[in-house]
């Protein structure tokens, strides 16, 4: 057996410069006009330039836009479940210019780009078809209707990982680096987990039913921007490798990050999730109880769902769907509502905004809860934390797995 081919059918599209085309080209850049990018827009553009969003070559056209909005389906036939798109207010930058693409916060040019189009989108619009809401309060809608009053379309040359690779090392691994350790250790059926949290007990379970049938799990942590009382990426790759070190058979666990923001669009994300897993070399992706869901947006198995509504030709990667689970006291261990005899008042429901509250106010957590190894790590991360940083946590939680 051979890893699923990436996205689109063909070979792997990194749009970063290497060597002397990269010199040159940020020779160029720095004589460019510059258009300050948001932190979901440079997520986005390291992805293009690794070969995370294999096949894009930019930045989508008003026609993809709407395409994707309404069909999760480009114009050309390829299957995309979330709009890949730049915006700004800035009414000089039209069709046939060359800009230079900085991050907004650091102001590095991360790369350039041949503007083909600009056009104004229904903001409103693709909220509801994405985000099945326009409720303010949901992330996902606020990140959209923050965006500039114009969407500019067209090819970009990635100059840079945005500092991803200086500060995560070897965690920040691109597609061509996991699908040559996957195949130079023999994986062909590998699970990806997602999470933005480190693993309590009943993500540990959900690695371990993968596991089962599968060569190995990848644990795709994200590395993007963070919410109010989420935990640093270092901190969670930390709790993540004393509890693989200590709970997990040998070779039979991959930790590595990715660059991306989360946009909290539950079902059509989980969608986006398996799209660039495929890309990463997964052949499936563990989707459980409210996948990159945020508070009550979502049903709990919407974005399970979801997957039975695309074409079975739309991925390659396949979601592997596992029902609520929970520690049960009378089953003396893990279990989920398909393994379980027993009733609710048995049952110990986990999530990731319980930890992080039980954190926050210094509580210690119980076994059920976590492995006393990943408790340490992050009891010592929130005693370092302000009281005023604490109560951050006490926020309305948010779940990407």
């Amino acid at each position: 057996m051979a890893l699923v081919n990436p996205h689109g059918g063909g070979a792997l599209k990194p749009l970063l410069l290497e060597g002397s085309a990269l010199t040159a080209e940020q020779a160029r850049a720095r004589t460019l006009p510059q258009l300050k990018v948001s932190s979901r827009e440079a997520g986005d553009i390291i992805m293009l330039g690794i070969g995370g969003f294999t096949p894009l070559d930019g930045f989508m056209t008003r026609a993809d836009w709407e395409g994707v909005c309404d069909g999760m389906k480009m114009t050309n036939g390829l299957f995309w479940p979330i709009p890949v798109t730049l915006s700004t207010d800035d009414e000089a930058i039209k069709a046939g210019s060359d800009i230079a693409l900085a991050d907004g916060e650091t102001g590095e040019i991360l790369a350039t780009m041949k503007v083909n189009e600009q056009y104004t989108i229904d903001k409103a619009h693709e909220c509801m078809e994405v985000y099945k809401t326009t409720d303010m309060e949901h992330p996902g809608v606020k990140m959209v209707m923050a965006q500039g009053k114009y969407n500019l379309a067209g090819a970009i040359k990635v100059l840079s990982t945005g500092g991803f690779k200086e500060k995560y090392g070897e965690q920040f691994m691109t597609p061509a680096e996991t699908r040559a350790k996957f195949q130079e250790i023999g994986w062909t059926r590998v699970a990806a987990f997602q999470t933005r949290n480190p693993m309590h007990r009943s993500h540990e379970y959900l690695a371990k039913i993968a596991i089962e049938t599968m060569d190995g799990v990848l644990v795709h942590s994200l590395l993007g921007a963070l919410k109010p009382g989420d935990i640093p990426a270092e901190v969670r790759s930390e709790a993540i490798s004393v509890l693989v070190d200590n709970y997990f058979a040998p070779n039979t666990v991959i930790q590595a990050g990715y660059p991306l923001d989360m946009r909290y669009a539950g079902p059509r994300e989980a969608l986006l999730h398996a799209l660039f897993r495929q890309n990463y070399g997964c052949s499936h992706l563990i989707v459980g109880r409210d996948h990159a869901g945020v508070g009550d947006f979502y049903g709990p198995f919407d974005a399970q769902k979801i997957f039975d509504e695309i074409p079975k030709d739309a991925l390659e990667t396949k979601n592997m769907n596992i029902d609520w689970t929970f520690w049960c006291n009378k089953c003396g261990g893990m279990a989920s509502q398909r393994t379980c005899p027993h009733t609710k008042d048995d049952r110990i429901l986990l999530s990731g905004t319980k930890v992080r509250s039980m954190l926050s106010e210094g509580q210690d957590l119980p076994v059920e809860f976590s492995r006393p190894e990943v408790a340490k790590v992050l009891q010592k991360y929130y005693a370092g934390l302000s009281a005023e940083e604490n109560v951050k946590v006490e926020l309305k939680g948010h779940s990407a797995r």
